[in-house]
């Protein structure tokens, strides 16, 4: 078995290829630029329903990566009422969620904020408040006592994918890395983000939660590269997209004596990718935002505004009145009156691709250039 790159003597001085990781980090920093400008231009209640949307959608994701699913309108509820948003319901919220929205928000709220052990103990015990991860017992609020590995595969038979350092070095390992953090001013925020993520996961302090406290401090660093607390993308989201990926190159690079290009030009490209993708979301967003700015004096009820909405984000598949009655609650000839009605409105229209039933889909107002159709 090849060392560990934290066995080699040179650790932790990384080196990577500034050549080539150049050229992504300046399409990453152009499109960062780029979407935080376009959303310095629009409404606050716009805005502040895009950030609630993309922090609870980190949430998850970041959850979902270590196989664990969260409750959507319970991360959404949660976020919402700590950042005074107001919502149309109040939903009853686990501990469980509450302490990952908690980490979440001091990662991006709180970024210029000296980085401590007890800031990171006070992480971990918000991942788990009751003291156990799943059926086990875990030390909380501190680094491991015992001996860290990854592995896979049944009992007898488990396959070692990493062996983190000795728990009687982890404490000075982290006293280096958060010095690091909070005092290494000379390497774009970004690709600080990309060194830190992979240096907090090779020590793997923690007895468990390493990777949401890893991605918990990339969120912290990438907020601080823009010099704010407002997240409009989800890195997390993208990572569960390429989660084979993300494993295999973490697995390459670790057995590395020093040299971490492969795994910064990952985490640059994927950065890229959730930017990319974001853009195309809020594409979404500003449709639907223009859209209710030229209809603000129409008249709906709220049975037409919660399908136009559906329509604006995206509906799945074809809109019949059937289904229109099936999601608004409502009967066949109520879903009739309400398609009919806007379409005298200017707002729906029937396809034109005919066929045995009749779907409806939204047009554009005369004189906007935005069809507003999936």
């Amino acid at each position: 078995m090849s060392k560990y790159i934290y066995q080699y003597k040179q650790w932790p001085n990384f080196t990577w290829d500034e050549k080539q990781v150049g050229n992504i980090l300046g399409k990453v920093r152009h499109l960062q630029g780029k979407i935080f400008g376009q959303m310095s231009n629009i409404g606050f209640t716009l805005k502040e329903e895009t950030y609630l949307s993309t922090l609870t959608l980190d949430v998850l994701k970041t959850s979902e990566i270590e196989g664990e699913i969260l409750n959507y309108e319970q991360v959404r509820s949660s976020i919402a009422q700590k950042l005074g948003i107001k919502t149309s319901e109040i939903v009853h919220v686990g501990r469980d969620v509450e302490g990952v929205v908690e980490m979440m928000l001091d990662a991006t709220r709180n970024y210029d904020k000296t980085l401590t052990n007890e800031r990171l103990f006070g992480w971990h015990a918000s991942l788990f408040p009751t003291g156990y991860s799943g059926m086990h017992k875990i030390e909380i609020g501190c680094y491991r006592k015992g001996e860290m590995q990854v592995v896979s595969g049944p009992m007898g038979k488990e396959k070692v994918h990493f062996q983190a350092p000795h728990h009687d070095k982890v404490q000075k390992e982290m006293n280096a890395l958060l010095d690091w953090i909070n005092n290494e001013k000379e390497i774009d925020l970004v690709i600080k983000s990309a060194i830190v993520h992979f240096w907090f996961i090779i020590i793997h302090p923690f007895d468990d939660g390493n990777g949401r406290i890893a991605r918990g401090l990339t969120d912290l660093l990438l907020a601080k590269s823009e010099q704010s607390s407002l997240r409009f993308y989800s890195l997390s989201n993208q990572i569960l997209t390429e989660k084979k990926t993300y494993y295999s190159v973490l697995q390459k690079v670790q057995h590395s004596s020093g040299d971490i290009t492969e795994w910064v030009d990952w985490f640059l490209n994927c950065l890229y990718r959730s930017l990319q993708s974001t853009e195309t979301t809020l594409k979404k967003v500003f449709n639907k935002s223009n859209f209710w700015e030229q209809h603000q004096e129409t008249e709906l009820n709220s049975r037409q505004r919660k399908m136009i909405n559906k329509l604006l984000e995206g509906f799945e598949g074809k809109l019949k009145s059937s289904k229109w009655a099936k999601i608004t609650k409502s009967s066949t000839d109520t879903a009739l009156r309400d398609i009919k009605d806007l379409i005298s409105k200017g707002i729906l229209r029937q396809e034109t691709s005919g066929g045995r039933s009749t779907n409806y889909e939204l047009i554009k107002k005369p004189g906007a250039n935005t069809v507003y159709s999936k």
